[in-house]
């Protein structure tokens, strides 16, 4: 019997990589920068809240009280980043600040929102949690999701200051905050990139200001 053989396809050449993409990543990037110096503009044009933000962060963390974070999806990933930097550091050797993020505990998360509802899993940490003079941080894109909303009225009822930091529409999550940082864009990924300069800001002041009063300190 003759073995017949098989007839293999010319070889082609890839493309080098990427390369069918530059075009597009470039555009993608020349759009970007546009909307974020734009937003940054105007983020700095109405600075106040901000700065108010960063006055109360400050405080609450020198009188000896606590900061919670929460916040859904993207903004939960904000959540655990702000209070990654305080626990840890950001730029600077010094005491860990005591900032807590709600979203991290999957026991918890999944048996409240089992036994009581998803809207209760961050409302439910924050009435086991927050005492009067404490501080809840809530990011949210939408300004909407009931687990925020709760979490906010149930840090108002505790006598928590409560800090909101959203898009730029108005909400039902600002209309509860004492302070509502918006960034001004709609668009759900700038948002969330705006989200996170806002709290290298905030992380800056506040390690900036409190390991300057304590002169530093190794952990």
């Amino acid at each position: 019997m003759t073995n017949s053989s098989l007839a293999l396809a010319p070889a082609t050449v890839p493309a080098a990589p990427g390369r069918p993409y530059r075009d597009t990543v470039a555009g993608s990037l020349a759009s970007r920068q546009a909307t974020l110096a734009h937003s940054l503009a105007q983020l700095a044009a109405a600075n106040t809240a901000l700065a108010d933000a960063a006055a109360r962060l400050v405080l609450t963390l020198r009188t000896g009280h606590k900061v919670l974070v929460a916040g859904n999806g993207g903004s939960a990933a904000e959540a655990q980043h702000f209070a990654a930097e305080l626990v840890g550091r950001f730029k600077r050797e010094r005491l860990p600040y005591a900032v807590i993020a709600l979203t991290t505990d999957s026991s918890i998360l999944t048996a409240v929102a089992n036994d009581y509802g998803y809207e209760h899993v961050f409302s439910r940490q924050v009435a086991a949690l927050g005492q009067p003079g404490d501080l809840l941080l809530a990011f949210s894109t939408s300004g909407a999701s009931p687990n925020v909303i709760r979490a906010a009225e149930t840090g108002r009822a505790r006598l928590m200051t409560v800090v909101a930091v959203t898009g730029h529409r108005r909400s039902p999550l600002t209309r509860l905050s004492d302070i509502a940082v918006r960034v001004p864009v709609s668009e759900t990924e700038v948002v969330q990139e705006l989200h996170m300069i806002v709290t290298h800001i905030l992380c800056d002041i506040v390690e900036s200001e409190l390991a300057s009063e304590a002169g530093g300190g190794a952990c």
